[in-house]
């Protein structure tokens, strides 16, 4: 193994200190003078199996056969309470075969953990037909127990996610990490199906290596590979980058969760069926279907006819399209044959190949499995070589929940429903496969520029045309487009339409893939990259511009519900508040003059009353603010008041700050949050000729927006509109800002605006009444 922070590194390391512990039990069982018959003392767990890491806890149980019960208690203190002083981390039990065995029938856990009971001192042979007979339960009980099993693994990796995509994995308990490989054993020891030994040796080493690192660097009993400590783990064990680290782990632990996947299918199978009552004697034979290409199917796998050899060309290809259509998986035998002996595809791709890579790619979420499958076999990167630089590459924006390429796989799933929308379905599926092909190594912000060049090259060499190839790469390019323009950017502007019409080359056709496009990437990204929220605002810039080319007026994306509001409060002057349903919660349109710091004095009241915007949305309608708080409430019941929170917009309207007294001393003390990450403020250059446009990013708090708003308001700058959302904890807020007098900033009072709202974002801009 790679890592230099020992002489011996590595197994080795792991046994000599799981020898050396042993070694001291052994002298402390017979310094306190126990038994050597009829007592032991037995390991479990990471000792038992001799793994044990720098940190890990000591597992043991002190066997007996019952004739010592007066003498077995003291004995076991005599035991417990010098390793309790040396500080050791100890787990413990006092159990005769008996009991082990009754406990192991009723508990799932601690049935699997008993089965890597192994004897330390004492009675080895009571150590030895203990375990004999837990094994002989565990394999007459296995088929009713099975069910219990396989839950706890659905369970297990739906809680903790999967070591295999997440950022910060927990080694132990997510799918591919240390508890699959206990199921591993534990399904393998049932003798109803097998484990693939070879496949996961290698990777479960590795991942103990990662847990010895944490151990090493923490300092403490550590299983998540926690960001902070990742870059220390990685030079322990040797790695020149960090993600490289996060690369392998990512690796390793598909290679595992991939075998559970696999065992437990094989699992499931033996699982007996419900009986049908038949005195009729019936010949078992094997029972598969064939189907084209010389493939058949058998047991839900998708397999090879005895004529049919790995060799043969598109083979792998074929296979993959049969199972991810019909919703099968590949025989491990087949993947891993096809993997070894499928030839590359000649290029450019014949139009069956594409065909075929076209079918597998429709699959939807029956793709995923074939794809991992294939992937790990070496197929993918065969056929598309420039999908190594993002395999398994980790994303370090919070928003994503897989890495790299898994995104890009479960984009193309997302976009199977919209494959009958769009007039080039087969377009659509290349770029979702392709959309983030560019997010290699160093790859820095702009990876749709660097990825839109890679994308042609790859379906180039798959033979699409020319013009096709132009809509592959333009998509790509422009695959964050729609998504920044509907969240960033004020939709009523003609230079927001104008972008959107420039990025899909004025084609409605384009636009059609581009959103379809843009929903998939979303969805894949996870929940709150496609909030009801953001698909509101794309769906809405994209049925503006989509009308625009097809020469249909657009309807105006105002409500006449707002329209009524905003001529109420002209009537007397006096705010309203409306409260709507939302999807995923509730919002607020509040109506009042507009004015210079309006928007300030309505987010610091918000604020002041512990009440978080998710996302706004401000417009004006003939002389009145019109603006949506979409609110993390839920319920009416949750939110004060609406008549209070009227006067007190009365109030403010009136000029009395008391109003805001809190949230000013709140926002005094953020100044000195030495936590807050460095904001990020720009100008926008070319998104208005109407108002300059400032984008910030900076993580959200509570006052952020009145902070943002009353620094504008201050320097007399008016927000026109403006466009607020939160990702991740993110707030990414943009203001289209004029003069009082609605006239375009100045290049200088552009600048001004930037700085003012830097410090605004830092919180050293507002300052106690």
């Amino acid at each position: 193994m790679r890592s230099p922070w020992e002489t011996t590194a590595g197994p080795d390391r792991r046994r000599l200190m799981s020898e050396s512990v042993e070694r001291a039990l052994v002298e402390l069982y017979a310094e306190v003078g126990a038994p050597t018959a009829g007592v032991a003392l037995a390991a479990v767990g990471s000792l038992g199996r001799r793994e044990l890491g720098p940190r890990s806890d000591i597992d043991l149980v002190l066997l007996h056969d019952g004739t010592r019960r007066r003498d077995i208690n003291a004995l076991a203190e005599s035991l417990w309470y010098p390793l309790w002083d040396s500080r050791i981390r100890l787990d413990y039990s006092v159990r005769t075969a008996q009991e082990c065995i009754a406990v192991a029938a009723h508990e799932l856990s601690a049935g699997v953990g008993l089965l890597d009971l192994r004897a330390i001192a004492g009675d080895a042979e009571l150590v030895a037909g203990t375990r004999s007979a837990l094994l002989a339960g565990w394999r007459n009980g296995a088929r009713k127990r099975l069910p219990e099993l396989l839950t706890s693994i659905d369970e297990r990796s739906a809680q903790y996610g999967d070591a295999a995509y997440l950022l910060e994995p927990d080694l132990k308990e997510a799918r591919g990490g240390f508890r699959d490989m206990t199921m591993l054993r534990a399904l393998a020891a049932t003798w109803l199906t097998d484990r693939p030994h070879d496949s996961v040796r290698q990777p479960y080493q590795r991942l103990l290596d990662v847990r010895d690192g944490l151990h090493l660097s923490s300092g403490r009993t550590l299983d998540r590979l926690l960001a902070a400590e990742a870059p220390e783990v990685a030079r322990l064990l040797g790695y020149a980058a960090v993600d490289d680290l996060r690369r392998e782990v990512s690796l390793d632990a598909r290679r595992i969760g991939h075998a559970v996947d696999l065992t437990v299918r094989a699992a499931r199978q033996v699982l007996p069926p419900k009986r049908v009552m038949s005195f009729a004697r019936k010949e078992r034979k094997p029972v598969y279907s064939r189907a084209e290409h010389g493939l058949i199917i058998h047991l839900g796998e998708v397999g090879l006819d005895r004529l049919t050899t790995p060799s043969t060309p598109l083979i792998d290809l074929r296979a993959g399209a049969l199972a991810s259509q019909r919703g099968l998986v590949l025989s491990p035998v087949t993947a891993a044959n096809l993997g070894e002996h499928a030839p590359t595809p000649p290029t450019p791709w014949p139009v069956e190949a594409r065909e075929a890579l076209l079918q597998l790619l429709a699959g939807g979420q029956h793709l995923i499995p074939v794809w991992e499958a294939l992937e790990l076999a070496g197929c993918v990167s065969r056929w598309i070589p420039q999908w190594e630089a993002i395999r398994a590459q980790p994303q370090h924006n919070p928003i994503h929940r897989h890495t790299v390429d898994r995104h890009s796989i479960q984009a193309v799933a997302e976009a199977a429903p919209a494959l009958t929308q769009v007039e080039r379905p087969d377009v659509l599926l290349l770029a979702c496969l392709l959309h983030d092909i560019g997010k290699q190594p160093g790859a820095g912000a702009d990876h749709a520029e660097l990825g839109a060049p890679i994308a042609r090259q790859v379906v180039e060499a798959m033979g699409l045309p020319s013009r096709d190839a132009d809509l592959v790469e333009r998509l790509v390019r422009h695959h964050l487009t729609l998504a920044e323009l509907a969240t960033r950017r004020d939709h009523a502007d003609p230079a927001t339409s104008e972008a959107l019409v420039e990025a899909v080359d004025g084609r409605a056709e384009v636009l059609r893939l581009l959103r379809r496009l843009t929903e998939a990437d979303a969805r894949a990204a996870g929940p709150s990259a496609w909030s009801p929220w953001r698909a509101q605002l794309i769906n809405a810039l994209a049925d503006r511009v989509e009308s625009r080319l097809a020469g249909e007026e657009h309807t105006p994306d105002t409500k006449s519900a707002d329209v009524g509001l905003a001529r109420s409060v002209r009537l007397d002057g006096q705010p309203r508040i409306r409260l709507e349903s939302a999807p995923g919660g509730i919002q607020l349109v509040i109506a009042a003059q507009d004015r210079l710091g309006l928007f300030s004095d309505t987010a610091g009241l918000l604020a002041a009353h512990a009440i978080s915007v998710r996302s706004a949305a401000l417009s004006t309608i003939d002389g009145i603010g019109v603006n949506t708080w979409r609110v993390d409430k839920q319920l009416a019941a949750d939110l004060p008041d609406l008549a209070y929170l009227v006067k007190q917009l009365e109030r403010l309207q009136d000029g009395d700050p008391t109003v805001l007294a809190a949230v000013r001393r709140r926002e005094a003390r953020s100044g000195a949050d030495a936590a807050l990450s460095s904001p990020h403020v720009a100008l926008i250059e070319s998104a208005s000729d109407s108002a300059a446009v400032v984008e910030v990013r900076t993580t959200d708090r509570s006052g952020l927006l009145y902070a943002l708003g009353r620094a504008l308001s201050d320097r007399r700058l008016s927000i026109r509109s403006a466009h607020i959302s939160t990702l991740a904890g993110q707030a990414i807020d943009t203001f289209y800002l004029t003069e009082v007098d609605q006239s375009a900033p100045n290049p200088a009072r552009a600048r001004e605006a930037v700085q003012v709202l830097t410090e605004a974002a830092l919180g050293s801009a507002a300052q106690p009444v």
